[in-house]
Order: structure tokens, then C-alpha cells, then sequence
């Protein structure tokens, strides 16, 4: 099983410089929360290290810059610049999805791969059949109810359009009962039984946190949607008309190639970072409460007051340097 994680230092110069060139005549998300650096990046690392020693690759991807400290000779570390992988015609590309949605590319890959934003870390002890069990994907099928209010909501109904427009809701879920109403889903199992009389899919929810997914999903989604998916990847910036990776899960939860888990027993999602929110999420680190945690990054009006604190939560439970660091 591997690792997979993309990364942007926003505070690079010469990434500053091609942003700047290409943002001024293209439409897109260009809000500097979609690329500003946390310095969190040492203690994802050092999360892999120390809670999860049996992975077997880290294939860390960027634009081409990386930071000082990293040992790019690291035996389980494959440094993937966006040109090792991304079809050319696609480049320079400052839109997430497009990075996501190639990653199946990346050269020696394995079927078996876990996919992390930059945001979330491991915290805690973990172990493989979190993410995979029976050479399945471990994963939660939880019907949601959702509405298209530009940005990512409006991405959100992309991909439910795109699991209405190949699959019959009721279909799926007579072909896997017990996948869909799973007592391991706990108080989440109500969305689902709220929302059964609709004929259609209104929505999946996403816990926000990383994906397990089998390369072979990619190379078929791919190959049976070529169109749709080009036409996100020549996007530069992300955009309203976008679909996202997670329309590889919704592939695999549709069709059954999942195993349950309810993610939320292990992780820790914050909706917002701030007031009491903050020093919730500050003491998950500290007291490691969860395995996993989501530091989703937002329009934060004292982001260094708010950094500062989080290094030094992390720096609490992950202060000693791993062999990924020089």
C-alpha cells in the first residue's frame, strides 16, 4: 500500500511569478487559501514515520519545489513533479482537481494507495486495515443532501450528477444492502434513511479526510469518461464546472468495491477554525483523541496566530525529527 500527497508552497517566488502570469487572464479560484504553506509539512511526515511504518511508498508530489529539509534519497520517498505525471497539455495547472485526478499516472504506483491533502495527518498509531481490508478500500456510503452554491458545493453536485448519470440509485442499493445500511455507520445511517424516497441520488457525503482507493478505478474512470475529465484537467484553475476525485469513490461505493468503516470513529474533521472550534481541535492533537486529523484551511482573519499554535500542538506529540528530514 502506498501514499500518495500533493503539496504547494505558495511562498515560492517562482511559483508566485507562473501563478501571477496565468491568473491574470484565466477564471478560476485564486483565494490564497487554496495555496498557503501551514509549515505543517515535517509533521505529516513524521505522522507517516512514526504511526504508519508498514507503508510501502511515499509518492509526494509538487510543481517541481520541495523544502530544504527534505531527503529526497529517502528509500520510501518517490519525489513526483506535476511533469513526471500530468499530460503536458494540461501544465502549468494550479487547479487541484487536475493534480488528483492523474494520479493513477504516477510511475510505479501501487493498485492499493491512500490519497491525503496536505491538511490531513496522522496523529496516532494506525493500522493497514484502516484504509484497506480484502484488497478493498475501506469506506463509508452515507446518502447527503446537498445544493449548488458556487465553489465547492457547486463541484459537489458535479459529481452527483456524474453517479446519477451511470448509476441507478435503487439499483445500488439492492445490489449491496448491507454496504449502505451498515450499523458500523452509526447516527449517519438517518441521512440515509431521510433521503431513501428520493428516486435519485441527491448527494454522498464526504468525509474529508484521506481516500483508499484502487488505481485500476482511476485507469477505467478514465477510459469510459475521457471527456469529462479533460475538460476539468484544461482548466488551470479550479472552477464551478469542475468534477473532483471524488468521483473515483463514488465509482467504488456505487459498485460495491468497498469495505464498511465509519471514519469519523478514528478522525477528526474541523469545520472552522476558530473561537471555542479552535481549541477543540488544538486539544485532538495534543491529547492524539483521534488517529487522524483535517486541518480544513479557511478565510481564518488571525492565520498566524492560529499557525503558530497548531506547529506547536503539533510539535507536542511529533518534535523529533524523522529519517525524512535531513
Amino acid at each position: 500500500m502506498d501514499f500518495v500527497m500533493i503539496w504547494v508552497d505558495g511562498n515560492d517566488p517562482e511559483w508566485q511569478k507562473n501563478f501571477l502570469k496565468y491568473a491574470e487572464k484565466e477564471e478560476g479560484d485564486k483565494r490564497i487559501i487554496r495555496f498557503r504553506d501551514w509549515g505543517t509539512l515535517k509533521y505529516w511526515f513524521r505522522g507517516v514515520e512514526k504511526f504508519a511504518p508498514w507503508v510501502d511508498k511515499v509518492h509526494f508530489v509538487t510543481c517541481g519545489h520541495y523544502p530544504e529539509w527534505l531527503n529526497l534519497d529517502h528509500p520510501k520517498l518517490n519525489f513526483v513533479r506535476h511533469s513526471d505525471y500530468i499530460p503536458p497539455e494540461y501544465l502549468p495547472t494550479f487547479n487541484s482537481h487536475t493534480i488528483e485526478l492523474n494520479l493513477h499516472r504516477i510511475k510505479g504506483l501501487s493498485e492499493e494507495f491512500v490519497y491525503f491533502n496536505d491538511d490531513t495527518f496522522i496523529i496516532a498509531p494506525l493500522k493497514p486495515a484502516r484504509f484497506f481490508r480484502g484488497g478493498l478500500p475501506r469506506d463509508m456510503a452515507i446518502l447527503n443532501a446537498i445544493s449548488p452554491q458556487g465553489g465547492i458545493m457547486h463541484i459537489h453536485c458535479n459529481n452527483t450528477k456524474f453517479v446519477n448519470d451511470h448509476y441507478d440509485k435503487v439499483e445500488v442499493l439492492k445490489r449491496n444492502p448491507l454496504k449502505w445500511f451498515n450499523l458500523r455507520y452509526g447516527t449517519c445511517l438517518l441521512r440515509t434513511l431521510g433521503l431513501l424516497p428520493y428516486r435519485n441520488f441527491t448527494g454522498i457525503l464526504d468525509p474529508h479526510m484521506p481516500n483508499a482507493y484502487l488505481k485500476s478505478t482511476f485507469v477505467r474512470v478514465w477510459e469510459e469518461n475521457s471527456r469529462l475529465l479533460e475538460d476539468t484537467c484544461k482548466c488551470r484553475f479550479r472552477n464551478d464546472s469542475n468534477v473532483s476525485q471524488y468521483i473515483m469513490r463514488y465509482t467504488q461505493l456505487a459498485e460495491g468495491t468497498f469495505d464498511p468503516i465509519n471514519p469519523f470513529k478514528t478522525s477528526f474533521c474541523n469545520t472552522g477554525i476558530s473561537g471555542t472550534a479552535l481549541n477543540t481541535y488544538l486539544d485532538v492533537i495534543r491529547k492524539q483523541s483521534k488517529r487522524m486529523i483535517c486541518i480544513n484551511d479557511d478565510d481564518i482573519a488571525d492565520f498566524e496566530d492560529v499557525k503558530e499554535r497548531t506547529l506547536e500542538a503539533f510539535d507536542l506529540i511529533l518534535g523529533d525529527k524523522s529519517t525524512f528530514e535531513l
